[in-house]
């Protein structure tokens, strides 16, 4: 059976890694922050205290597809980035379809009125967000689910 509480989202890029966390209900995804990738084994190693001091009791990450559905170069990416993080923290893993997530992302920072740079800054991170709220609304949310009671 799942364990209730926050679930933590990635959005691996070749630079940089998105994340977001969300409430312990998990209602509602929020941006967290966005560390510089410096390759799998360092990247791991700064994310897995994170998801200790967060207290996630799971990981959702993003799965750059093809428009056709089809995995990319960056699929692999990101499956190797979750797949470690998931083995050093020991934490459940699952993937999420992230077409059009950054597209989102850019669209909602366009409505706060932000400017290019606040975009830029902000971007990977409110993919992330984007993220983690599609997987939180989905079907596929059962798979941490949360015991009501």
């Amino acid at each position: 059976m799942a364990r209730p509480g926050p679930l933590l989202a990635l959005d691996v890029g070749t630079r940089t890694v998105g994340l977001a966390v969300c409430d312990p209900e998990r209602l509602l995804a929020r941006p967290h922050s966005t560390l510089a990738r410096a390759g799998v084994r360092q990247d791991v190693a700064r994310l897995s205290p994170l998801c200790a001091e967060l207290g996630v009791v799971g990981l959702v990450v993003g799965l750059p597809l093809g428009l056709d559905g089809e995995p990319t170069r960056s699929t692999r990416l990101a499956r190797q980035v979750g797949e470690a993080l998931a083995a050093a923290t020991g934490l459940p893993l699952a993937w999420q379809d992230e077409r059009f997530s950054s597209v989102e992302a850019e669209r909602r920072l366009l409505e706060q009125g932000l400017s290019r740079e606040a975009r830029k800054a902000r971007i990977d991170r409110a993919a992330a967000a984007v993220i983690l709220q599609d997987f939180l609304d989905s079907s596929a949310s059962a798979a941490f689910a949360v015991p009501r009671g």
